[in-house]
């Protein structure tokens, strides 16, 4: 990660520079790609394991007819997708933040039409917005991958 001086404005509202790493939105940047690199990894890699819950609870019945394989098969590429989208967020934000917040959009639609897990959608809604609040500020703190003229 480069460290680019970023406009700062000081209470006279004349600009001033210093380091990205001092300003507070990139902190905030980066401790949101962190979070949503590091979680979707260990979630996961849990998908495999079941330790911290049994996944496969969570798919709605309509889902689960419509996936081919039992529900704990599904809960294995829903771990590939989980441990693809983080390492996207920890190597490129810009792509992998957007791609987390349509994932947990699904998950939260998937909550919803499966009654008795609406406490979980409302945690899951919470984060699609940290997802989104990362996907902004990685455009502005993570540069595209090719500039367009």
């Amino acid at each position: 990660m480069e460290s680019a001086a970023l406009p700062r404005h000081s209470a006279s509202g004349a600009a001033a520079s210093r380091p990205a790493t001092a300003d507070a939105g990139y902190q905030a940047f980066l401790m949101l790609r962190i979070g949503f690199a590091v979680a979707p990894i260990a979630f996961g890699l849990d998908k495999f394991f079941n330790v911290l819950v049994h996944w496969p609870q969570y798919l709605a019945p309509w889902i689960d007819r419509i996936v081919p394989g039992s529900a704990q098969s599904a809960m294995y590429a829903v771990g590939v997708i989980e441990i693809a989208a983080g390492l996207l967020v920890a190597l490129k934000p810009r792509y992998g933040a957007p791609l987390v917040a349509a994932w947990l959009a699904g998950i939260v639609v998937n909550l919803l039409t499966f009654s008795g897990w609406y406490d979980i959608a409302l945690r899951d809604f919470g984060l699609m917005v940290g997802a989104l609040a990362l996907t902004r500020m990685a455009w502005h703190y993570d540069p595209p991958l090719r500039r367009t003229s």
